[in-house]
């Protein structure tokens, strides 16, 4: 087991991480490359690859090399960023600034930018059909792709964004709100840390269950601590206008209950989320400090 901290070993993730990418990303000469510029605009704007870094602490957590699952954390990083690219659109959230920089439709135009969310998401299917994983693991490449599909469909990221333009200017119950979050945001990031447990095949269906109580838990509290660094993050921090939610009516958990019980209800989804994993962590084959320490940083960030 190797015992050097989680933390100390994400600057080489991240090296072979962002070297793939922009091998993919690279535009084909000849032709127009404007698409491909907006692309790699669109991925390599200083995103934090909380969702990536997910994917390789759960490799860590199940025993398996880190780069074993470069193409499922490649794919949930591009599904990330294509709907980013979506949500900034004047249609949807209509937001100027994307991690300190103007949103895509801006740097480029509306139709590119629709363009480059089209392209993301066909490349990160792209990746995971053409990943050894595909012939060495054939059915878990398969659930791998079944878990991601869900957790960006119409019941998923897509279907929450859509529930959440219809909750502006309404004041919903809090089962609805965080229904709405567990779809939106925390689809996404349960299938990162589920994804490479799907590899297993020896994964009772109790611990399959427990880790997705922890991805769902610490998706919803990370979008209850998004909606705080709204309204208490500083702009050049968080690389967007604070009090945008507001601005725009937007339905939020502190807007609607309160700060404190906002940060009440973090500590609580966050103890759970610990709680989930160690039921599962008596079939995990590996080191699961990865995810533990993940979750307090998606639960506790400053941006």
């Amino acid at each position: 087991m190797n015992t050097t901290a989680f933390a100390a070993r994400i600057p080489g993730y991240l090296d072979v991480f962002e070297t793939q990418l922009k091998e993919r990303l690279v535009a084909t000469p000849g032709i127009d490359t404007q698409l491909k510029e907006a692309m790699h605009y669109s991925v390599f704007n200083g995103g934090k690859r909380l969702r990536p870094l997910l994917v390789f602490a759960a490799a860590e957590a199940i025993g398996i090399e880190a780069q074993t699952v470069l193409a499922p954390a490649c794919a949930v990083e591009l599904i990330h960023c294509y709907s980013l690219v979506h949500d900034d659109l004047p249609a949807m959230d209509d937001d100027d600034l994307r991690r300190g920089r103007p949103t895509t439709h801006l740097a480029f135009d509306e139709a590119t930018a629709i363009l480059v969310g089209d392209a993301l998401q066909a490349l990160a299917y792209q990746l995971l059909a053409e990943d050894p994983l595909s012939t060495t693991h054939p059915a878990g490449i398969l659930k791998i792709l079944q878990e991601l599909t869900d957790a960006c469909g119409a019941d998923g990221m897509a279907g929450g964004q859509a529930w959440d333009l219809q909750l502006e200017k309404q004041t919903p119950n809090q089962d609805t709100l965080e229904h709405m979050f567990a779809m939106k945001t925390g689809a996404l990031i349960r299938a990162s840390a589920l994804m490479p447990c799907l590899l297993m095949d020896d994964l009772s269906v109790e611990a399959l269950q427990a880790l997705r109580a922890f991805g769902d838990d610490v998706g919803l509290a990370f979008q209850i601590r998004d909606d705080l660094l709204d309204v208490e993050g500083e702009s050049e921090v968080i690389g967007k206008p604070t009090g945008s939610d507001a601005a725009k009516q937007k339905a939020t958990w502190p807007g609607l209950f309160g700060i404190k019980e906002a940060k009440d209800r973090i500590v609580v989804l966050h103890d759970r989320a610990m709680s989930a994993l160690e039921q599962a962590k008596p079939e995990l084959k590996g080191d699961v400090r990865g995810l533990q320490w993940l979750a307090n940083q998606l639960t506790q960030r400053d941006h």
